[in-house]
């Protein structure tokens, strides 16, 4: 069956004139348009396109590379504001609608927001969404401290910055926990910190204790090798200081500056940490 809205892998079945017709195993047919079609193209050969409806309602495949897909989230730019919503730039020629009904605030020509893809039963269109807290859910929440995960920067609140978690649940990344620039719509590799007896989950940006020190030690190495083998960075630095040039707490920099003296890759002098 071939899904719209998502990346399907589908095979070549034959060549004419408007381009390429792609097939699954269940004898559904696709067409793939000309400027799509790669030159070195075989019948029969497997191939991964994307599947969506162009501007006259039809199915249709690309090799285009959209910035999201079906049930995901991505920070997506508003190019117009027509009479029924928003159009989104979603990396493919027909925009992705975003209708008055779905915007959690009006949107704006150039701006940029958070927005969820999904089939809308009613018309079987894709359609964006920015009330994304109604796609997401903490009820079936399987995760254990230290596990990684991917986050999305959905917004600025009194505590810190909420997130997207794996594209299925809300997290907080608390302002304490932060050791570099964030901006809505980043992409961040995360690790869970906590998981309440609410549900409510907690992300770091660092690993938790002992898992935290190998990687640590490892961003102040290669950063020690960006700058010629010297930082100027001790015991008696500001966590101001450390977090600017490192993006880490204080605390994890002495911890991840031990690791390295004790497996004498470097050297602490009084101007800074020399790499042996």
């Amino acid at each position: 069956m071939i899904e719209l809205g998502n990346y399907n892998t589908l095979k070549v079945l034959r060549s004419t004139s408007i381009g390429l017709f792609l097939g699954d195993d269940e004898g559904t047919e696709i067409l793939l348009p000309n400027k799509y079609v790669p030159e070195d193209f075989q019948i029969d050969q497997e191939m991964k396109v994307f599947c969506y409806l162009d501007n006259a309602e039809r199915p249709i495949s690309t090799t285009l590379k959209p910035k999201i897909v079906r049930n995901g989230f991505a920070c997506l730019k508003v190019v117009e504001v027509g009479a029924y919503g928003a159009f989104m730039d979603w990396g493919l020629e027909k925009h992705l609608l975003v209708p008055f009904r779905e915007q959690s605030q009006r949107m704006e020509e150039d701006n940029k927001y958070i927005v969820h893809c999904y089939m809308d039963e009613e018309s079987m269109r894709l359609t964006g969404s920015s009330r994304v807290d109604k796609f997401l859910s903490n009820e079936n929440v399987a995760y254990e401290q230290n596990d990684p995960v991917d986050v999305l920067v959905h917004r600025k609140t009194p505590l810190g910055w909420e997130v997207i978690v794996d594209d299925r649940h809300k997290g907080l990344i608390f302002d304490s926990d932060i050791f570099k620039p964030v901006s809505v719509g980043d992409r961040l590799r995360g690790f869970i910190k906590n998981v309440r007896d609410d549900k409510k989950i907690d992300i770091s940006l660092q690993p938790i204790g002992a898992k935290m020190l190998e990687p640590t030690a490892k961003m102040i190495l290669d950063k020690l090798v960006e700058n010629g083998g010297f930082l100027p960075l001790h015991d008696k630095s500001s966590p101001e200081e450390i977090k600017k040039t490192l993006h880490l707490s204080k605390k994890a920099f002495k911890k991840g500056v031990g690791i390295l003296y004790r497996q004498r890759k470097v050297n602490i002098q009084d101007d800074g940490i020399h790499m042996l």
